[in-house]
């Protein structure tokens, strides 16, 4: 039988929670608890992390886990690393659920930059209104920029205030609308977009906003993917799964 771990806290990792549920597998969903009201799931949940790669393969084994399907977000690039690691130490079958980037069509303004660094680099010069499209855990950065009014979109309050000197805070769950980020780029006088080429269709919203006002777009480069099978689609890894995906056995 198999003993599948989902490792999530994304759409899709819930997407697949729902498909493996649907077919009877036994599937847990494993995510790192940042979000503090998470949507309820079909599966079983952990929540916290595994204390490195070394805690995560220890895991695998003492659960008994047969396929471990990493559906992290796709800049959680240290995550990936251990599961790719834990896995193989394991004997664990392993899989990489992630969406495709996204990719600049007519219209779009954008400047790519390889990491945050080089987002924050980027910001130099004179005041300006920019929304920070990048999630909690990367705002401070922008401190080094202190001359600009930054928007902040966050799905939670957080426990401490953003570390920026002139900022305005959204607490807002997606899936986003292109209507209403117009709306809300408008509203605050954006005049530029710093995001992570995160890619799915969730969160692209806000980059048809910017492209339908004109606005630049700085565009965070996705880091190093671990060497793993890969997949972008739910149905892939069912495939990958086989005859036990197919049969709930």
């Amino acid at each position: 039988m198999s003993n599948i771990l989902i490792l999530g806290g994304t759409t899709e990792a819930s997407a697949l929670a729902a498909a493996l549920a649907e077919r009877g597998m036994h599937a847990v969903l494993s995510y790192a608890g940042r979000t503090d009201k998470p949507r309820a799931q079909p599966v079983p949940v952990r929540v916290g992390g595994f204390g490195g790669m070394a805690g995560l393969a220890r895991h695998l084994r003492e659960e008994g886990v047969t396929h471990l399907v990493d559906a992290t977000h796709p800049f959680a690039a240290t995550m990936s690393e251990h599961a790719v690691a834990a896995a193989r130490e394991a004997g664990v079958k392993h899989i990489m659920l992630t969406r495709p980037p996204w990719i600049a069509a007519e219209g779009d303004r954008w400047t790519h930059v390889p990491d945050l660094a080089g987002a924050v680099a980027t910001l130099a010069g004179a005041r300006r209104n920019v929304m920070l499209a990048l999630g909690r855990m990367h705002v401070d950065a922008f401190a080094a920029q202190p001359q600009h009014h930054y928007l902040l979109r966050f799905v939670d309050m957080p426990a401490a205030a953003p570390g920026l000197p002139d900022h305005a805070l959204v607490i807002d769950r997606g899936p986003f609308t292109v209507e209403g980020d117009m709306q809300l780029m408008r509203a605050h006088g954006i005049d530029c977009v710093v995001s992570k080429n995160a890619g799915g269709s969730g969160a692209q919203a806000k980059l048809v906003a910017a492209r339908t006002l004109g606005l630049p777009v700085v565009m965070i480069g996705r880091p190093a993917c671990p060497a793993a099978l890969v997949t972008h689609e739910v149905a892939g890894v069912l495939q990958w799964l086989g005859h036990a995906a197919e049969r709930g056995v």
